[in-house]
């Protein structure tokens, strides 16, 4: 079953209309026409696996210090909207199960990022994927990535038959030995930030026969020229308007 990428994907959810990695950011993305989003997953102090994206909770709810020191119980009661907009205030931070089960409500494909506290990398993916197993059965619309090796390692282990995106970091070069890396990993796409997207990096992932994903891209004219390199997939916070502003490839 070939792994079906769409051209643009919700980077969490649609962030730029909705307070990013909540069930409103997802339901946004979905009326907007948006095929696929993208959310991070990471772990409560007592394991349960949450929608987040920051190691701390400051920036994106009314809560204090790291996700990693709280239990669910504590993070459930936080709010995770009033920070972008009052229409959003009382949203909250979803577990994974409630994230799933509003995309698969809506019909979506998902780009799920393990994102780890440094020190529990195995477990975030043994316990995400975990959920993922007992819930999602569309294989073709479904890529696990990370930044961390060791998440994918997991991946492989427990979910061979699901695609994995190896994902390399937007502020560090591009590790001379990401062909490597990639086929250590048995990456089924490739996924590098804008600003190392060069042309000449595009045309060597294609040349290594894997799909090239790119994020994070908001301007128009960045994303048709990234078309016109080769690129197979853009993570972007206003999905509509790039999708809008993509050339049509009959």
């Amino acid at each position: 079953m070939p792994l079906k990428l769409p051209k643009v994907i919700g980077h969490r959810g649609a962030c730029a209309y909705a307070p990013e990695n909540t069930l409103e950011s997802i339901i946004t993305a979905a009326d907007l026409g948006t095929e696929w989003v993208e959310l991070d997953v990471m772990l409560s102090k007592d394991g349960v696996p949450i929608i987040m994206h920051d190691d701390t909770l400051e920036r994106t709810t009314n809560g204090f210090g790291n996700v990693a020191d709280h239990d669910w119980e504590y993070l459930r009661d936080l709010d995770a909207g009033a920070w972008y907009g009052d229409s959003f205030s009382g949203a909250k931070i979803p577990t994974l199960e409630d994230a799933l089960d509003v995309i698969l409500a809506k019909n979506l494909g998902l780009n799920l990022e393990i994102k780890p506290t440094p020190g529990r990398e195995k477990e975030t993916a043994e316990v995400a994927l975990d959920v993922m197993s007992r819930i999602w059965d569309d294989h073709e619309r479904l890529l696990i990535s990370s930044f961390q090796p060791v998440c994918l390692e997991v991946a492989l282990d427990m979910a061979p038959d699901w695609y994995r995106g190896v994902l390399f970091d937007d502020d560090e070069d591009m590790p001379e030995n990401w062909r490597d890396i990639v086929e250590y990993l048995d990456g089924a796409t490739v996924n590098i930030g804008k600003k190392i997207a060069t042309r000449e990096l595009i045309e060597d992932i294609i040349d290594f026969e894997k799909p090239v994903m790119v994020y994070t891209i908001n301007d128009p004219q960045l994303a048709r020229q990234l078309q016109a390199f080769g690129v197979d997939s853009m993570f972007s916070n206003c999905p509509d308007v790039i999708a809008q502003n993509l050339m049509k490839v009959h």
